[in-house]
């Protein structure tokens, strides 16, 4: 019988919800999924304040029900280690030496982790090869509590990084030769190296961040601009003096080449640490996968660098796909979906690597929730028992009083936790209740400042919002200021010439958040003496 689960990758930019579906043989298939970017990077605040809007749009926009998901973490949260570890002395030492690997190698005390182990296998000198993964548990229950709060319940945490290796490893049909697999996001790039059953981990600080913040010192803008450049125009330079006609789309794969040289030089210290620590061998396939490694000739840029080939992981070369997924959405979005295929295999038992950081206040509070039928079975148990004891002694009319009794006592007993369930069911009730008041209330205050930042940014330094109405906002500015910031912008853009109020309005048409049919200018004026203003009247609409 088919059964479907929902998967969650949380990233430092994005997220992106799955739900699958496991049918005749393990076979995965991928119903509904949804993507929505982070409205501060998740180390800035809370997480549920981040967290919560962002689940809140996918289930509303794609229909996904919350319920029990599993989860994977960026890998920059997790404190990878691989030790060889001596076989002898049991398992009671064994589990001693994993814990002092852990003591020794993790920068916190070790009541403050939640860790998981995995064995790979034997060494060459007869050890046992252990992958230990540790994260904090503050950190993860933060996530956790967050994403419970927007009504899912989480079962498993799992970590990026290996949820991506899990996933190449199923696709390529056995493969157990040398490959790096690159996921590179906005803030950091998450590096694997298999090989069979070895495996190296390393979270690596450049990601797309880094390309967005040298683009707007190169050209002099701000960071909303570069970004909208680098999605337009970016692409990774591939060396010569002049590749492109167009002088900022050449600058900008300039800096694009520039990160991603310091990237590869990453990349190649970690190869030779790996084949120097772990006696591995040198890698044949990189595969790429994340939000940045959509920019144009990056797997080029690599095939050179690194002389080996280059491929584009899809996950859905080997998950099927429901035939209501948009095909050509689910193409750009692939990327940012392996590692809830990973998670998939996870859940249905089929991953190689299992690791589950579920913090122990999850673990506990599921124990509890299991004693209520073990003890309903106890109690069966025990009016059994004492059923055959009155058999054993007493004649059959008080056998059958004894069987009455016990029966009308275990009715009495299921009853009284039927009284207990129905009680925490509406407590379950009020607080899902005061939850989703709870969410709307995010949702608006999260909406007013999504609209606010999105007119802000599209101000110059010298504007400033004089009026805000429903579907309008007035905006002024001091000319003089206006027509140095109109002529700056026509030196950026080859000279093309545009008017404050024109340039304000394509800053706006290009913003996610509003309605690009919608903007125009209602009205223009000049204020003060000497016409020492400028204002004009935009009418916007938010989606």
């Amino acid at each position: 019988m088919a059964k479907k689960f929902l998967t969650l990758d949380i990233g430092a930019a994005n997220v992106a919800l799955a739900e699958y579906e496991s049918g005749a043989k393990g076979a995965l298939t991928l119903v509904n999924y949804g993507t929505a970017a982070l409205p501060a990077p998740l180390d800035s605040g809370d997480p549920a304040t981040i967290l919560v809007p962002a689940l809140m749009d996918i289930v509303r926009e794609k229909g996904i029900h919350p319920g029990p998901v599993a989860i994977s973490l960026s890998g920059q949260m997790v404190f990878p280690r691989f030790s060889a570890i001596p076989a002898t002395g049991g398992a009671e030492k064994f589990e001693q030496m994993v814990r002092y690997e852990i003591e020794q190698n993790v920068p916190f005390p070790i009541d403050e982790m939640v860790c998981d182990r995995q064995v790979l296998g034997d060494t060459e000198n007869g050890d046992k090869a252990v992958m230990i993964v540790a994260a904090k548990i503050e950190q993860v229950e933060a996530i956790t509590d967050a994403v419970a709060s927007a009504g899912f319940r989480p079962t498993l945490v799992d970590v990026a990084p290996l949820a991506f290796t899990n996933a190449v490893r199923a696709s390529n049909g056995g493969d157990e030769s040398c490959a790096i697999l690159l996921d590179i996001g906005a803030k950091t790039t998450s590096l694997v190296i298999v090989e069979g059953d070895k495996v190296y981990n390393r979270s690596i600080p450049i990601g797309g961040k880094n390309i967005t913040r040298d683009i707007s010192q190169a050209l002099g803008c701000t960071a909303e601009e570069a970004e909208a450049l680098k999605i337009e125009k970016g692409y990774v330079s591939l060396g010569g003096v002049v590749e492109d006609e167009d002088e900022v789309a050449d600058r900008i794969s300039k800096v694009c080449r520039a990160i991603m040289t310091r990237l590869q030089a990453e990349i190649s210290r970690s190869v030779n640490f790996y084949r120097s620590q772990q006696g591995g061998g040198a890698p044949v396939k990189l595969y790429l996968t994340g939000g940045t490694a959509l920019l144009p000739q990056i797997d080029q840029f690599f095939a050179e660098a690194l002389g080996i080939a280059v491929e584009f992981f899809n996950p859905f070369d080997f998950i099927g796909v429901a035939p209501s997924i948009d095909q050509n959405a689910l193409g750009s979005d692939g990327a940012l979906l392996a590692p809830t295929a990973g998670l998939a295999l996870h859940v249905t038992g089929a991953a190689r690597f299992a690791i589950n950081l579920l913090p122990p206040s999850i673990i506990a509070a599921r124990a509890e929730q299991a004693k209520i039928p073990v003890v309903a079975a106890a109690a069966a148990l025990l009016v059994a028992a004492l059923a055959l004891v009155f058999v054993g002694i007493g004649r059959q009319a008080e056998v059958v009083e004894a069987q009455y009794d016990g029966v009308a006592a275990k009715v009495a007993t299921l009853k009284g936790f039927e009284s207990k369930l129905k009680a925490a069911e509406k407590d379950v009730e009020e607080a899902k209740t005061s939850a989703d008041a709870i969410k709307d209330l995010l949702a608006r205050r999260f909406a007013a400042a999504a609209r606010l930042s999105a007119v802000r940014g599209a101000l110059g330094h010298d504007m400033w919002i004089e009026k805000w109405e429903p579907g309008r906002v007035t905006i002024r500015g001091w000319k003089d200021k206006l027509d140095v910031m109109t002529a700056m912008h026509a030196e950026q853009h080859n000279g093309k010439k545009q008017t404050a109020s024109e340039i304000v309005v394509a800053k706006l048409k290009a913003n996610l958040s509003v309605d690009s049919d919608s903007v125009r200018i209602a009205d223009m004026t000049s204020l003060g003496k000497d016409a020492a203003l400028e204002q004009f009247t935009v009418e916007v609409k938010f989606k």
